[in-house]
């Protein structure tokens, strides 16, 4: 009975010194170093001249990489047990490292180039990437009405370039689908002059009508409208959690405002009651 309840009373202390060690800061910049090296180690491992050198010694250190991973992994497992599970980084490491332990042989040798997904566990490790990666997900209900925005305008500009543009360049007009192509290349800017304006300026001498404007709306106003939401987002979270922290020191503040008053109310009826025994006092010798 007294080996139980000592092992229960260590349990507890064992998950706690874990908790500290896996949240400490040393930790965490030893967990971005390998993270760091894994990254490296995976893109020599794309030159055949590296490995025809040192592939042996890659590959060894890209498993020995992956042991101290899934170590991490199961000793923050430990510490926390189902609040890693309820924690959405958990979840997202725990898929990276389960894929890294895939077969990469047969049918299954697609799998080993998903390996270079343990760089992304980056993201979940370092605040500031964490922060970033939070406010494009709170982003996303805008970002999808500016998407919206954006297949409608795709739609509406391919048909009417279907039509005008269509019997002259079909190679770029020819269909519905490969004029919203061609808007794509459009928007991106690349190689859209000798590309895709030329050609249609030969028989269309007022193309310009129509690229020039589909330009403007699409490259510098509809993609700025996606930046402008991720910055809001950015700064709307930037700024609940300084609520969130300023709201936490005046809490403690109040509390230990609170806490000496309590103080100086003890002391003052101390000196009271002390003041009433002195009073007692002079009145019996009296």
């Amino acid at each position: 009975m007294q080996e139980v309840l000592s092992t229960q009373d260590l349990a507890p202390t064992s998950r706690a010194r874990a908790a500290r060690l896996v949240t400490s800061e040393g930790f965490q910049r030893v967990v971005v170093g390998l993270i760091l090296l894994n990254a490296v180690t995976l893109g020599l491992e794309t030159s055949d001249t590296v490995m025809a050198g040192f592939g042996p010694v890659l590959e060894f250190i890209d498993g020995a990489l992956l042991l101290l991973f899934t170590a991490e992994l199961a000793l923050r497992i430990f510490a926390f047990r189902g609040r890693f599970f309820r924690d959405p980084w958990g979840i997202f490491d725990l898929l990276v490292i389960g894929i890294s332990w895939a077969p990469s042989g047969g049918d299954l040798a697609v799998l080993r180039s998903l390996r270079v997904l343990r760089v992304l566990r980056l993201l979940s490790v370092v605040p500031s990437l964490r922060n970033v990666v939070g406010a494009m997900l709170a982003a996303l209900p805008g970002m999808g009405s500016i998407v919206l925005l954006m297949g409608l305008m795709f739609y509406v500009s391919g048909v009417m370039a279907t039509k005008l543009f269509g019997e002259s360049v079909p190679e770029k007009f020819g269909s519905l689908g490969d004029s919203i192509f061609t808007l794509f290349q459009l928007m991106t800017l690349e190689g859209w002059v000798d590309d895709i304006v030329k050609p249609a300026l030969e028989n269309h001498p007022w193309a310009l009508l129509f690229f020039i404007p589909f330009i403007v709306i699409s490259t510098f106003v509809v993609l700025n409208l996606f930046l402008g939401v991720i910055v809001e987002s950015i700064q709307t979270l930037r700024e609940t959690r300084e609520s969130a922290d300023a709201g936490a020191a005046q809490a403690a503040t109040d509390a230990a405002a609170s806490a000496a008053h309590a103080d100086s109310g003890m002391l003052l009826s101390e000196l009271r009651a002390l003041r009433a025994e002195v009073a007692a006092l002079r009145a019996e010798r009296g």
